[in-house]
């Protein structure tokens, strides 16, 4: 499986082995800068030009969880425990989300 972000606002998950697209997630308002995997993968974060981030249930398909901060997010990343997202803005800040067993569904 491969994650890709796009200017349209879009994140796009792809089966590698024949190339389709099998699941577009389409929330952002904004270009998407930014997706990474959590360490299981079974969830996405993406980072958007909007300041905003969002959690990805990727089995599933849905959105679990959103931050909004000030400025555009470049990158986003988890931690190896996967209960920490970071995400770095232009404003040069760096914020670290928590994220718990109670956002996972």
């Amino acid at each position: 499986m491969l994650a890709t972000a796009s200017f349209d606002g879009s994140v796009r998950l792809w089966n590698v082995r024949d190339g389709s697209c099998f699941r577009v997630f389409s929330k952002h308002s904004d270009s998407v800068y930014s997706v990474a995997f959590s360490p299981s993968g079974d969830f996405l974060a993406s980072g958007s030009l909007a300041g905003q981030l969002f959690i990805w249930n990727v089995q599933l398909g849905i959105h679990i969880k959103s931050f909004k901060g000030e400025g555009d997010i470049f990158e986003v990343a988890w931690n190896k425990e996967e209960t920490r997202v970071a995400a770095c803005f232009s404003s040069n800040v760096v914020s670290i989300i928590d994220f718990t067993r109670s956002d996972r569904t």
